[in-house]
C-alpha cells in the first residue's frame, strides 16, 4: 500500500516517520523549501517513545506525482487546505482514500466536494506536537493516538487494509466504527479549549484561579450543546472528562490556537470556532454567548494581523 503524506511538519512527519520506521512504503509531499531543509538534515522525530532519524525520507514536489496513491494523508491547517487540494489532486485516483487529520467538519465537507465523498475518510489524531527552528518534529506530551474510519460507521475492507498497514507502527492507531462520534467530541473540546485561552489569553489554571470555572464550564456546554442539536450528543465520558480538563486548578494547558496568536500567526478561527457557531441552534439569548464573543475576538486579530501585514 502506497502512502502519500502530505507535508513533514508536526503531524506528517510524526505518524509518516512512524510508519517508515515501521517499513511501510511511505511518500511525502513536500514544498522545496521543506524539501531543502530534510535533504539537509533528514527527517528527525525527538519523541518520548523514542527519537527518529531518517536521512533521506522520499519525497516529491507537486509537480512530480507521477500518478495515484493508495492513501492520501492529510494534516494541514484549514486555512491552507485549498492549496493543499491543489498540490496533491494528481495524486487521487478512482480508488484512492484520502485520510484527513484535521480538526472540526468543514474540510470533509471541501474535500467531498472536490474529490468525491466515496473517497474521504473520517479521522483524527491526538498528539501534541510542533517543529522546531531547526525543522524537527518535537513531539511534547505522552499521546500519539490515530483514530481513522468510514463516515457512515462500521467496518470496510479499505479501513481493514490500512489498519494492517498501521499495525505495529509506533503510535497507537484505532480503527473506529463511530469516527464521526469522535470527530465532534473532539471538536468540542478543541473548539471549547481554544476559544477559552484565546479569549482570556491564559493558560487553564490561571483562568481557574481567576474564578472563571463558570466561563469555561459555560463555553464547554455551549460546545456540547451544538453537538448534540446536530445529532452527536457528547458521551458521558467525553463530557466528564472535558469538564474536568477545562477546570483543572493549576493546569497549564493552552490551545494551539492560543500559541498561534502570541506568537502572530494565522489561527483556524473559521473553521475551528466559527463553524461550530453556524451549526448551532438559534437562540433569543440577549447578550452574545461566551463561543460568539471568543469567535469575536479571534476575527478581530484576524483584522489586525491582516492590517499589520498589509
Amino acid at each position: 500500500m502506497r502512502f502519500l503524506v502530505v507535508g513533514a511538519g508536526a503531524l506528517g512527519g510524526y505518524f509518516g516517520g512512524r510508519l517508515l520506521e515501521a517499513g511501510r512504503d511511505v511518500t511525502f509531499l513536500l514544498r522545496p523549501r521543506r524539501a531543502a531543509q530534510l535533504a539537509k538534515t533528514g527527517l528527525v522525530v525527538q519523541s518520548p517513545f523514542g527519537n527518529l532519524q531518517l536521512p533521506a525520507p522520499k519525497h516529491v514536489l507537486a509537480d512530480g506525482i507521477d500518478g495515484p496513491y493508495d492513501v492520501v494523508v492529510v494534516g494541514s491547517k484549514a486555512y491552507d487546505l485549498d492549496s493543499t487540494m491543489d498540490s496533491f489532486a494528481p495524486a487521487v485516483g478512482p480508488d484512492t482514500v484520502i485520510l484527513p487529520l484535521l480538526n472540526g467538519m468543514k474540510h470533509i465537507d471541501r474535500l467531498a466536494e472536490r474529490f468525491g465523498s466515496e473517497r474521504v475518510l473520517g479521522g483524527l489524531c491526538m498528539i501534541s506536537a510542533t517543529l522546531d527552528d531547526e525543522g524537527r518534529v518535537l513531539h511534547l506530551n505522552d499521546m500519539h493516538g490515530l483514530s481513522y474510519g468510514e463516515r457512515s460507521g462500521g467496518r470496510s475492507a479499505r479501513v481493514d487494509a490500512i489498519a494492517a498497514q498501521f499495525a505495529g507502527a509506533k503510535f497507537d492507531a484505532t480503527a473506529s466504527e463511530n469516527i464521526m462520534q469522535d470527530m465532534w467530541e473532539k471538536w468540542v473540546f478543541i473548539a471549547s479549549a481554544a476559544g477559552l485561552t484565546s479569549l482570556m489569553r491564559a493558560s487553564i489554571g490561571d483562568i481557574v484561579a481567576a474564578g472563571g470555572q463558570d466561563v469555561a464550564l459555560s463555553i464547554f456546554d455551549e460546545c456540547c450543546a451544538i453537538a448534540t442539536h446536530n445529532g452527536f450528543a457528547p458521551r458521558a465520558a467525553a463530557v466528564q472528562r472535558g469538564r474536568a480538563i477545562m477546570t483543572t486548578a493549576g493546569s497549564p494547558m493552552t490551545a494551539s490556537m492560543y500559541k498561534d496568536m502570541v506568537r502572530g500567526a494565522a489561527v483556524e478561527a473559521d473553521h475551528i470556532v466559527g463553524d461550530l457557531l453556524g451549526r448551532a441552534a438559534p437562540s433569543n439569548l440577549p447578550v452574545p454567548s461566551v463561543l460568539r464573543t471568543a469567535y469575536v475576538h479571534l476575527k478581530a486579530y484576524e483584522a489586525q494581523r491582516a492590517r499589520t501585514a498589509a
